[in-house]
């Protein structure tokens, strides 16, 4: 089958000496891999290799077989180049966080049109703007609307977030956030790519952005932590 969509590339593995294995989520056909022949071996090879940079949006002609074997792409170009995301090392970090955080987390061969929508939205709004300081932490609670997992908000006066169930409660248990944490997420459910981003120290944000991390660890099976995280660390400190 041959389709054309937009794809956002998450994650590209080098392939013997020449080729790369790329897995990209499609707005079509949700999460695909990709096998690009001589990705290293052409006179157009940094062009080629330049397409695929973490979450860089692409447009795509492709032929889907699925089988549950790697796809192959007959056209490929940038759908709208970035202007400052892999130029600005605070964004470059970032990107390359959250695609770790895509790539744990988006499995499933399925369309999820609203999440690729978002994704996009959440990224050209990421390039055109300096203040992006909360940015991954704001991206990874929204993120979770479109897996399922947002927290239960009905109930928020109460003072502890239950992790585990993804309620706010009246007591502490094994599963809660401290109080404080708890104040500290409920910040973070107000918070809009707009606010202002100084809302968080430091320290509140590395605080936060545990949270979150724990939250995907409990909700979804095969998360694990990602390695860019001391990077995305030693940036922000």
């Amino acid at each position: 089958m041959q389709i054309k969509t937009k794809a956002i590339v998450i994650s590209s593995l080098k392939y013997q000496e020449k080729s790369l294995i790329v897995k990209c989520f499609t707005q079509s056909h949700g999460l695909k891999s990709y096998f690009v022949r001589d990705a290293f071996s052409s006179r157009k090879s940094s062009q080629k290799i330049a397409y695929f940079q973490p979450l860089t949006i692409l447009e795509i002609e492709a032929v889907h077989k699925n089988k549950g074997t790697l796809e192959n792409f007959k056209e490929i170009k940038i759908a709208t180049p970035f202007q400052t995301i892999h130029s600005d090392i605070f964004k470059s970090t970032i990107v390359m966080f959250i695609s770790e955080i895509l790539h744990h987390s988006i499995h499933e061969e399925e369309k999820n049109e609203a999440l690729f929508t978002f994704l996009e939205t959440a990224l050209h709004w990421l390039d055109n703007h300096d203040q992006m300081a909360n940015f991954h932490l704001i991206l990874m609670l929204e993120i979770t609307k479109y897996l399922g997992f947002y927290p239960d908000i009905s109930e928020m006066e109460f003072p502890f977030f239950d992790a585990n169930e993804g309620v706010f409660t009246p007591f502490h248990g094994l599963g809660s956030l401290t109080e404080h944490e708890t104040s500290l997420f409920k910040k973070l459910i107000a918070l809009k790519f707009d606010n202002d981003q100084k809302i968080f120290h430091v320290i509140e944000r590395q605080i936060v952005l545990k949270i979150l991390i724990d939250y995907y660890t409990f909700h979804l099976d095969g998360f694990r932590k990602p390695k860019s995280l001391e990077v995305l660390s030693a940036v922000f400190s």
